[in-house]
C-alpha cells in the first residue's frame, strides 16, 4: 500500500497537482505493480521559509540514506 507524499514550495495550481498525483500514482502502479486502488498520494505546501526546519533537516538531511534521488541545492540558500 504506497503512500506517497510530495512536499513543494507554493505556487503550483491544482490542475499541476492532480496531474503529478496522476503521474505518480500510474509510475506506482507499473513499477511496482499494485492496482490504482491501493496508492495514495498527498501533496503538502511549505512556505520557502519553513523548508530548513520543516523539510530540508528530518526528511532529506535526517534520511539521506533512504533517498534514491538526493537535491543538488545548497540548503544554506534558504
Amino acid at each position: 500500500m504506497p503512500h506517497v507524499i510530495v512536499k513543494q514550495w507554493p505556487g503550483k495550481s491544482e490542475q499541476q497537482k492532480q496531474q503529478l498525483a496522476d503521474a505518480i500514482t500510474k509510475a506506482v502502479t507499473a513499477i511496482l505493480g499494485y492496482g490504482k486502488e491501493s496508492v495514495s498520494v498527498g501533496i503538502e505546501v511549505v512556505q520557502p521559509a519553513a523548508w530548513l526546519e520543516e523539510v530540508y533537516n528530518p526528511d532529506i538531511l535526517g534520511k539521506w540514506d533512504t533517498l534514491y534521488q538526493k537535491p543538488g541545492y545548497d540548503p544554506s540558500q534558504f
